[in-house]
């Protein structure tokens, strides 16, 4: 039985009288609740945005500026939600416009012709740079472009601060406690 048919069932039950408005309400939710559990596609968890969020930004060769504009919206849309949508939106805001800084300086640097191949790396990394976030975020975990990104849409700031120290810790496992406090 399709849910338009069980909702209409509860309505003809209410319109009788033999539930009342309380029942009705209840047990509508309870169809509406029962419906968006079991259809994976109205029900998408923070992993699932997260991955969008990084995976959206590809959406600039279908539409120039459209990489920037769609995970800005999707990040602006779900960031209340959750802490990590919240983190991913700003990780990969922090990617896009720290490219985009580096793109307009390595855009003068090709006058000297050293531009041309540091905007070959950059688009070089801004392909690979969101499938691994996109992988990241849909395992659970963050991925944070350490020493590419600008702290720019206000990332936590301890790990960017602990950063420059990680280089003066004297063994792999001070680099590794240090690290463990950004997560």
């Amino acid at each position: 039985m399709s849910l338009a048919n069980e909702l209409e069932k509860l309505n003809e039950l209410k319109q009788s009288g033999a539930l009342s408005e309380q029942e009705y309400e209840q047990a509508k939710q309870s169809l509406l609740e029962k419906e968006r559990t079991s259809n994976p596609l109205i029900v998408m968890d923070a992993n699932a945005w997260g991955t969008l969020i990084h995976l959206s930004q590809f959406c600039t060769y279908l539409f120039p500026l459209a990489g920037i504009i769609v995970p800005l919206i999707l990040w602006q849309i779900k960031k209340d939600e959750s802490a990590i949508i919240d983190r991913h939106g700003k990780i990969v805001m922090n990617w896009l416009l720290s490219e985009l800084i580096y793109l307009i300086i390595a855009g003068m640097l090709c006058l000297i012709l050293i531009g041309f191949p540091l905007v070959v790396l950059i688009s070089i990394v801004a392909i690979i740079f969101p499938i691994i976030g996109a992988v990241k975020a849909a395992s659970g975990e963050i991925f944070v472009r350490w020493s590419l990104s600008a702290r720019i849409a206000g990332l936590s700031s301890h790990c960017y601060n602990l950063l420059p120290a990680i280089f003066f810790l004297k063994s792999r496992a001070d680099c590794d406690r240090a690290l463990e406090l950004c997560r």
